[in-house]
């Protein structure tokens, strides 16, 4: 994938006996330049390696001990109906749950390296897309140092990243769906012609619809930054692509009312209402909306406060003073730029508490907790690229303020390193954590296999908890699941403390 991006229109050669006297004007960029831009990626690229290959020592826990009998005798159809019609009707994460456990172990091994596979693709095409859309150019691997920044920020940076990362029924409910949101962009980013309007449109619609049905609070955030978009394209899109644009919006807003309509009739979404007491009057009563902005008050001082985030800022402030016009001249920050911020700010803050609202009911004062960090994960990408657009503004500012911009690059080419050295740390204490879980866990598993295969239907089982993930017998031993899914998939009646 190209990293210098191309633009459509190229400037005029200088006739001879000319010669262009601004150095801002010549349209090419020193090789030093793409060197160092290019560097500053592999260390958030190793980053991301390092913890793919940590995926190896993951084994299921918690909710997985169910999917994976479940998968394993029905397929991943009957996974299908038993969320549509028993848990909780989420249809499309039924079907990526079943996608992984279908290979039983070695799917929840595999699945961190093909999310960061996945999370980095999207990531970096839509970069490179967004800034040829923009006609804009930029060093070579500026747009992967864009996308390997905000993929770690975005998986990493956070006080949970086995949850996060690792657990592929959190990943799956929380951190991809914002990331397939970000995909069904890059249709409307490359539609140049009435034929690809329409696709970009129904893909729009689709995706909207599947996000619905993937996770409901992933599907808020959609909506509301739809509505942004619809609210502001009167004036900060251009006339000619003001009706798409519209029409896009208007088509992602309809495919996720229709995917949120089969997930709200369906009767397990019913039977998850009743069972947790989520319904319409008891998400809007009073206490309930006070309690969700308690929450999400604490939940904004916790991400605010969390320093690595500022990696954002920079890796945004050195798009902006690196990026130029199709001319080699440098741009200026958009007209609008103002409504742009605010409207990113309001649609991140209003989406955020209605991620919480309907989270509380639930997990009542624990939304708020460090341990249920996953959910906030369905609008923090959508913080972390804010703060990316925050950060092109800057650069942009600063560059039309002095011509002196070395030591704002220096500056902001440290920080992309040194966010980077939290998440290292944290990520190597998990891999010890995870490596010494894996060892016992695969011991107490040829033990319950060879336990089954003699004839024994009770056995015991030692609780092996990481980054308070649920185990049989919490609670001090008073709570028994998932322990009847443990006896399922080994075929035993129960399973003892």
């Amino acid at each position: 994938m190209p990293d210098d991006v191309p633009v459509t229109t190229a400037p005029e050669e200088p006739r001879r006996g000319e010669e262009t006297s601004d150095p801002a004007a010549r349209p090419s960029e020193s090789p030093w330049t793409a060197l160092w831009v290019s560097a500053l990626a592999l260390p958030p690229l190793a980053l991301l390696a390092a913890a793919s290959w940590f995926g190896r020592w993951v084994r299921p826990g918690a909710d997985d001990w169910c999917f994976l009998p479940a998968v394993r005798d029905d397929g991943i159809t009957g996974l299908v109906g038993t969320f549509y019609f028993d848990d909780n009707g989420r249809v499309a994460n039924a079907l990526l749950v079943g996608a992984y456990a279908k290979f039983q172990v070695a799917g929840h091994q595999w699945y961190p390296l093909v999310s960061a596979v996945l999370v980095l693709a999207v990531l970096w095409a839509v970069a490179v897309l967004a800034l040829r859309r923009a006609r804009l150019r930029t060093p070579r691997g500026l747009p992967l140092l864009l996308a390997a920044v905000t993929a770690v920020l975005f998986l990493f940076v956070t006080p949970n990243t086995y949850k996060t990362f690792y657990w592929p029924a959190a990943s799956v409910s929380h951190t991809l769906p914002p990331v397939l949101a970000c995909a069904a962009s890059i249709p409307l980013l490359l539609a140049r012609t009435r034929r690809g309007r329409v696709i970009a449109i129904v893909v729009a619609a689709l995706m909207a619809a599947f996000l619905a049905t993937l996770s409901e609070e992933t599907a808020i955030v959609v909506v509301v930054v739809l509505l942004a978009a619809l609210l502001v394209s009167g004036r900060v899109v251009p006339a000619v692509d003001r009706r798409f644009v519209r029409l896009w919006c208007a088509g992602g807003i309809a495919g996720t009312a229709a995917g949120a309509l089969v997930l709200i009739t369906s009767p397990g979404s019913m039977t998850r209402r009743e069972r947790f007491g989520a319904g319409t009057t008891s998400l809007l009563a009073p206490d309930s909306l006070a309690a969700s902005l308690r929450a999400f008050a604490e939940i904004t001082v916790t991400v605010v406060t969390t320093w690595q985030y500022v990696g954002a800022v920079a890796v945004g402030v050195l798009l902006g003073l690196l990026c130029r016009r199709a001319d080699g001249t440098p741009p200026r920050p958009p007209a609008h730029w103002p409504l742009l911020v605010a409207a990113g700010v309001l649609a991140l803050l209003v989406s955020g508490y209605l991620c919480t609202v309907i989270a509380y009911p639930v997990f009542r004062d624990r939304v708020s907790d460090p341990s249920a960090n996953r959910l906030w994960n369905d609008y923090l990408l959508l913080y972390v690229i804010v703060l990316c657009g925050v950060g092109a503004l800057l650069g942009l500012g600063l560059r039309g303020l002095t011509r002196r911009t070395a030591p704002a690059k220096a500056v902001c080419a440290a920080l992309c390193v040194l966010v980077c050295f939290g998440p290292a740390v944290s990520l190597t204490d998990l891999d010890t954590a995870m490596r010494a879980r894996a060892e016992k866990w695969d011991a107490q598993d040829r033990r319950l296999r060879e336990g089954a295969r003699a004839g024994k239907r009770v056995l015991p089982y030692e609780r092996l908890v990481i980054s308070n993930m649920l185990e049989p017998f919490s609670a001090g031993g008073r709570r028994y699941w998932p322990g009847g899914c443990v006896a399922d998939l080994y075929g035993l009646d129960r399973v003892t403390q």
